[in-house]
């Protein structure tokens, strides 16, 4: 296995000692797993551009509700008792 050097903002590496420390991985597992998944998706891109590119946030708040996607963005409506 070959060893590479990246340099990350420090609110990057903040959170990935975050998801290191909650998932009870290493540094190293956490970013080689975010390379892997992003090379399938751009493998997968690459197989087929017509296939479109989702936006996360927005099927996330699809997925949610619109109730969720207002807690999210602090914006919730108070509408109902």
């Amino acid at each position: 296995m070959s060893q590479i050097t990246a340099r990350l903002p420090d609110d990057v590496v903040e959170a990935l000692d975050a998801a290191a420390k909650a998932l009870h991985r290493s540094r190293a597992d956490i970013v080689r797993q975010a390379v892997e998944r992003y090379l399938e998706d751009f493998d997968d891109l690459l197989r087929d551009p017509a296939d479109p590119v989702l936006d996360w946030d927005r099927v996330r708040d699809e997925l949610l509700g619109s109730d969720q996607a207002e807690r999210r963005q602090g914006t919730r409506s108070h509408s109902g008792a």
